[in-house]
């Protein structure tokens, strides 16, 4: 299966096979003999207010440590991390938030109450001493934003900086006691950001400059897969997608302005349409990302060596480059109207979709917004794990990451060969069992990294 490009898409493409996945273990589980089922302990549905989630145990013993799982749209309750990690004595807690599927209902810094509600279910739980954010993908920003403000107070969400501060329901969160970070994206603005096709002419669907167009063979593209844009195309597209995003929160500030005004057409809040902006989607594709093209774009690999862990369980130090393939059908996708039109709300943009920058490569004001992995790391002081996946995008986010996080307790690992799902990246070697452990793997390691500061 060809490595999906857009990462909101990729998001939802990936939960949905992690979610099967989890759903045919848990039916294979429910038809084992009575012997081997008592070794399992049930999950435990939980309900937290406006959030829902499952509770899982170690089957024996009782933990002292619980992880949280979290993603501000994603179904999560059937997260690998509340499959593996009780598996490893650990207890985890799986949640979905009120906007569960829902991504144009976005209101950002709500989604920190959901967050809070696990955090005090957590520590309510018999024996439990300490609590653990795992912040996969989008859980990555969101997690990392809640411990940033449980640290620092309404001073970090509502500085002038920010496109959308926070209300004054966020003080006072209760901070977790670690952050591990497992492909997390630099935030959903970065994405979108590096998502929008930067040909695009006065937001008008199917109007493009040529000069800019990253499907154009003059530009540097090849339909079949070996795409080389040349450093002085990066520059300008890269330059280009920022000035779309800006020119883009200008509209969406003043069409908000005016409905405070009483001049617009609804009393709170109005649709925010981005054509050829990538859409979440079932499928892979929708995005126009320059480095899910060309293989040799600067964010597929680290900027100096890094520890990877390989498929064997050895830890050598390298530059790490992603083995994912590039990615074919974007051109199809990023022209459509269902995959290549982001569909949000002004509130949605604005507090989740939004961040200020000059390019999107490494220009980026990354504390206009909220919703900012990379801001929240610099403000965290809980030890922090980042760790990314080698079968996919993420690469250089995650040590720009690493890079950000203030936090002397820190640690950074590349899992070899793994997807953004954490499953073995099998279109990215021919051996179709090269990365067979990329899960496993990643899981020993949390838990090896938890267990030596906070035990199980």
């Amino acid at each position: 299966m060809t490595q999906p490009s857009k990462i909101q898409s990729r998001e939802s493409y990936m939960h949905v096979r992690t979610l099967l996945a989890a759903c045919v273990a848990s039916l294979t589980i429910g038809v084992l003999s009575s012997a081997s089922a008592q070794e399992e302990k049930s999950p435990r549905y939980v309900a937290l207010d406006r959030a829902r989630g499952l509770y899982s145990e170690p089957a024996s013993g009782t933990a002292t440590t619980a992880f949280l799982a979290i993603h501000r749209t994603s179904d999560f309750l059937l997260h690998p991390t509340c499959r593996e990690l009780p598996k490893r004595g650990y207890a985890a807690l799986c949640m979905n938030t009120r906007f569960v599927n829902n991504e144009a209902a976005v209101d950002w810094d709500r989604i920190a109450l959901d967050v809070k509600a696990g955090v005090e279910f957590l520590r309510a739980q018999e024996g439990i001493e300490h609590v653990v954010l795992l912040g996969h993908s989008g859980g990555g920003p969101t997690l990392s934003f809640y411990q940033a403000v449980a640290e620092n107070g309404l001073g970090f969400c509502q500085d002038s900086r920010k496109l959308v501060p926070c209300k004054d329901d966020l003080a006072d969160l209760p901070a977790a006691d670690g952050l591990i970070l497992a492909d997390a994206h630099p935030g959903v603005p970065v994405i979108l950001l590096r998502s929008l096709n930067g040909a695009v002419l006065d937001e008008t669907p199917g109007r493009f400059d040529p000069s800019l167009d990253p499907y154009r063979v003059e530009n540097g593209y090849d339909s079949a897969g070996s795409s080389n844009y040349s450093p002085e195309f990066q520059e300008r597209y890269f330059a280009a997608q920022s000035a779309r995003m800006n020119r883009l929160i200008e509209v969406a500030e003043e069409r908000m302005r005016a409905i405070r005004a009483g001049a617009g057409p609804y009393p709170d809040n109005d649709i925010f349409v981005i054509p050829h902006g990538g859409n979440p989607g079932p499928g892979p594709g929708g995005a126009s990302q320059l480095h899910s093209l060309d293989t040799s774009v600067a964010l597929r690999s680290t900027s100096r060596p890094r520890k990877l862990l390989k498929n064997d369980g050895s830890i050598v130090e390298e530059v790490v480059v992603s083995v994912s393939p590039a990615e074919l059908d974007t051109k199809e996708s990023t022209s459509a109207f269902d995959r290549g039109t982001k569909l949000l709300t002004l509130r949605s943009f604005l507090s989740t979709q939004a961040v200020r920058s000059r390019n999107s490569l490494d220009g980026i004001d990354h504390c206009s917004s909220n919703n900012s992995t990379i801001c929240a790391l610099a403000s965290i002081e809980v030890p922090v794990l980042v760790a990314g996946m080698g079968g996919y995008l993420f690469i250089r986010d995650a040590e720009e990451e690493f890079e950000a996080a203030a936090t002397d307790d820190k640690d950074l690992i590349y899992i070899e060969g793994a997807t953004h799902g954490f499953s073995p990246c099998v279109a990215c070697n021919p051996d179709p069992l090269a990365f067979s452990n990329s899960e496993k793997n990643l899981f020993d390691y949390v838990a090896d990294w938890t267990s030596r500061r906070f035990g199980r």
